[in-house]
């Protein structure tokens, strides 16, 4: 055993016991604090493989920091969007509500009219003609309490008929702001959509740029080596960085090879094994066609271990699923977990996009077991909804 093992264990032999002491909420501290550190280190790899690309290629940084640019604006867009449908729902039901109200008001408004015309009718000396009129006192006594129940009812619809025009004032207010609010995020989204035009139109001259360099410098092979080298570093870095936090589920991932689902409903247009630029560089994964914005689910049960941009996958998550094995998402629109993060089978990670310099739509799936991938057809079977 080494000595760095051997502190290891001494230093569980002493926190363990401690953390079982302590109350629930230190215990989700100290999980809190563990999860930071991971996402730091996480971050300072990120940043040492931002510098090392920028040494390599300036067109590849601004691709970079382009693309994280539109996937927030997206994202911001998707935020306005929704905003929207919440405001335009509430204020349906304020109408809705409003045209009720409206419509008692006008039945009670009505009921009062016909008093107040019944009792115009019958004179304005009604009590008087009451108490002078020659009857019996008991009868007398009916009539005039007959009378104070009218009244009284009168009284009463009055009422309502004011509460009724002081709820429809409050409604007809609440609308107003409402139609406010909707009017401020339609200006709102379209200003974005117009930083988004201009983002990608900065997108496309890069690509026309990365482009250009490539078949100048007929440098296509040794850009995907490189990118190759990178990914392979990343996953090792993130092994050894993950190693001290195990992956714990009901069943283990190897348990499942040939019966998981894919994680987006899609066209094959590039497979597992296929040359890529030449027969030295093929394709370590799969590529699926697929409509900007689709969703795009984990496999399996796993931890996010990565969740940025990278050099040739864009937008890229990878998912620990233990065992070593990680499953790779790319080429995503927007990415919506965070590095830490707990995932389980069918839950959304991202969504589907160009970003990495794609030509279309689509999504990059790649399957490992350590740094070594492996054909994921063997192992992810099903369509999504089947």
């Amino acid at each position: 055993m080494t000595l760095r093992h051997l502190f290891l264990a001494l230093l569980l032999t002493v926190t363990v016991p401690l953390l079982a002491q302590e109350p629930h909420g230190e215990l989700a501290k100290v999980k809190e604090r563990e999860l930071e550190e991971v996402r730091e280190r996480i971050s300072d790899l990120k940043k040492s493989m931002d510098r090392s690309a920028a040494e390599r290629d300036r067109l590849t940084v601004e691709l970079q920091d382009t693309e994280v640019a539109i996937s927030e604006q997206r994202m911001h867009i998707k935020d306005i969007e929704r905003e929207q449908r919440f405001t335009e729902k509430k204020k349906q039901a304020l109408d809705a509500d409003l045209a009720e109200r409206e419509a008692h008001l006008d039945l009670e408004s009505g009921q009062l009219a016909d008093q107040v015309r019944s009792a115009y009718m019958s004179g304005s000396q009604e009590k008087i003609k009451l108490l002078l009129n020659q009857r019996d006192p008991a009868t007398l006594g009916r009539l005039m309490a007959y009378y104070r129940y009218l009244n009284d009812y009168r009284a009463e619809n009055i009422a309502a008929v004011m509460d009724e025009i002081r709820n429809l004032d409050e409604l007809r207010s609440q609308i107003a702001a409402e139609s406010a609010r909707l009017e401020s995020l339609a200006k709102n989204r379209y200003a974005e959509l117009g930083k988004l035009n201009t983002a990608q139109e900065r997108r496309q001259a890069l690509l026309a740029g990365v482009r250009d360099k490539i078949t100048t410098e007929g440098q296509e092979v040794n850009r995907l080596a490189a990118q190759e080298t990178d990914l392979a570093r990343l996953i090792a870095e993130l092994t050894s960085i993950l190693s001290d936090y195990p992956i714990s589920s009901e069943e283990p991932f190897s348990k499942h090879k040939g019966r998981l689902t894919w994680p987006v409903a899609g066209t094959l247009i590039n497979d597992f094994g296929q040359p890529r630029a030449s027969d030295r560089i093929k394709w370590n994964g799969v590529v699926f066609a697929a409509p900007r914005g689709r969703e795009v689910r984990a496999i399996y049960h796993g931890r996010v271990a990565f969740a940025d941009w990278l050099a040739g996958m864009g937008l890229l998550v990878i998912v620990d699923h233990g065992e070593g094995y990680m499953t790779l998402y790319g080429y995503n629109e927007t990415i919506l977990k965070n590095a830490g993060d707990w995932v389980a089978p069918g839950d959304v990670i991202a969504t589907v996009g160009d970003s990495g310099g794609q030509q279309q739509a689509s999504i990059y799936f790649e399957l490992r077991k350590g740094t070594k991938p492996i054909n994921p057809r063997q192992w992810v079977t099903k369509r999504p909804g089947s």
